[in-house]
């Protein structure tokens, strides 16, 4: 199979000491460069920037899906069930207060997946999902 290209995501947050400890201490991406206004993280070998922005207010929109409150806007990745699994146990062991607790969505429909939402500390919304069956990310 044929390797996936990276991202590249850029998202602003009210204070870069919060972002490092979240990102850092609590996701446990590795940092990147930095300068005075922003830092690189391997979010799971994609490219996440956090961009100084004093002036970010968060979104606070949402729409329904299965259930839940999504919210929107949102970004994440997508993780092999195992590291899925490991990732919500780290998060219960730091304490992260979850917006969607770790579920089963569209259980026994195309697309089941494992899912959990959480608010970086400068509101932002991530989503880290699981498919049991990667053949199933774009199901119908």
């Amino acid at each position: 199979m044929p390797e996936l290209p990276r991202f590249h995501l850029a998202v602003p947050v009210d204070d870069l000491a919060a972002a490092r400890r979240f990102y850092g201490g609590v996701l446990g991406c590795t940092e990147g460069r930095s300068a005075s206004t922003w830092i690189d993280f391997d979010l799971y070998g994609h490219q996440l920037v956090v961009h100084l922005d004093p002036r970010h207010r968060p979104s606070t929109s949402t729409n329904p899906v299965d259930g839940d409150d999504v919210p929107v806007p949102h970004f994440g990745v997508l993780l092999a069930p195992a590291a899925w699994r490991a990732l919500a146990d780290r998060l219960r062991d730091h304490d992260v207060e979850f917006l969607i607790a770790p579920r089963t969505r569209f259980a026994g429909r195309p697309g089941e997946q494992s899912t959990m939402f959480l608010l970086d500390p400068a509101g932002n919304a991530l989503e880290f999902k699981a498919f049991a069956d990667d053949r199933q990310v774009f199901a119908r």
